[in-house]
């Protein structure tokens, strides 16, 4: 059964990958690099900045730095406890593939994915009481992860893992916001 789901992820990344071609080669590099989106990580700061008062905008706002990097650290230590080689480094499966990046590094699971869902979701977490149009953050973890594989350097199992372990770091700590701001004084969902 694990084999034949390792066949499977196989399978439907090469699939992907080779949907790509060289005509949208330059913005999925670009969409992949997290440079690329310090534009945005800037209006995600801007947002709460301005949905919450100042000490409240600062407590919000660095509670969703606190979970991007808890998110990473798990993920970090993930990769170097499972040690999946990407399929850039993989030789009988590298050849089948569009590699447009060559990370060394471990694959499972994605660190774009499980920190992109984090944020995103986050982000809606805490905004979405003020307007709906929040949930559009999403946009961004999607074009990130599928950035991930258009460029041939993870397994679609290392995203939808990440994505979910974004996704449930974030869950976890808005509950433990919510939890931290009743007990203190002036918080912003009081």
């Amino acid at each position: 059964m694990l084999e034949t789901l390792k066949q499977w992820d196989r399978d439907l990344l090469i699939y992907l990958n080779n949907l790509g071609s060289d005509t949208f080669d330059g913005f999925w590099v670009f969409a992949t690099k997290i440079e690329s989106w310090i534009p945005l990580f800037l209006f995600f700061a801007i947002i709460v900045f301005y949905h919450f008062k100042k000490k409240a905008g600062i407590k919000v706002f660095l509670w969703i730095v606190l979970t991007f990097a808890i998110t990473l650290f798990l993920t970090d230590m993930t990769k170097m406890l499972v040690e999946r080689l990407r399929p850039n480094n993989l030789a009988g499966l590298v050849a089948q593939l569009r590699v447009l990046q060559d990370p060394d590094s471990f694959s499972f699971f994605s660190g774009h994915a499980s920190t992109s869902f984090a944020i995103a979701t986050m982000m809606v977490l805490t905004i979405r009481s003020f307007t709906k149009w929040i949930y559009a953050a999403y946009l961004w973890p999607l074009l990130f992860c599928t950035s991930r594989i258009y460029v041939g350097v993870h397994f679609p199992s290392d995203i939808l893992v990440g994505a979910l372990v974004g996704t449930l770091m974030a869950l976890l700590s808005y509950r433990l916001l919510l939890i931290y701001q009743k007990k203190s004084p002036g918080s912003p969902h009081s």
